[in-house]
């Protein structure tokens, strides 16, 4: 049937033991999930592991990128690319000359138009 009622002393008994219970709990659990220290601790005595295992990891990181890539080449392609290349050069060097030739040009017509050549406006109407 129903339980005989506990005296008002036990129940302050057993909620203060819960509560001990409780904030032991807590702790550990702190303790557990506090991965800066463990891993502090971790190093500390075990630092040669920990110093090879980055020595390894960082020695795999380099020899992965260094790593030799094979390339194919289409001789046919290649030709193609080397005539564009060609024509491409010949016209930067034809507009360089027509550049040279025609600064003069273009510097003197900059002068006359857009700056002011010391003679009066007026005067030559």
């Amino acid at each position: 049937m129903a339980e005989k009622p506990e005296s008002i002393n036990e129940l302050k008994l057993e909620i203060a033991d819960s509560r001990e219970r409780l904030v032991r709990e807590l702790r550990g659990l702190r303790y557990e999930l506090d991965l800066p220290a463990k891993f502090r601790r971790s190093f500390r005595k075990q630092t040669g592991s920990w110093i090879s295992t980055a020595a390894a990891v960082g020695a795999l990181i380099a020899l992965a990128t260094m790593r030799k890539k094979k390339i194919s080449v289409d001789a046919r392609r290649r030709r193609t690319q080397d005539k564009k290349l060609m024509e491409t050069g010949i016209a930067l060097a034809a507009m360089k000359l027509v550049t040279n030739l025609a600064r003069p040009v273009i510097m003197e017509f900059v002068k006359n138009r857009f700056f002011y050549s010391g003679e009066s406006q007026r005067g030559k109407k």
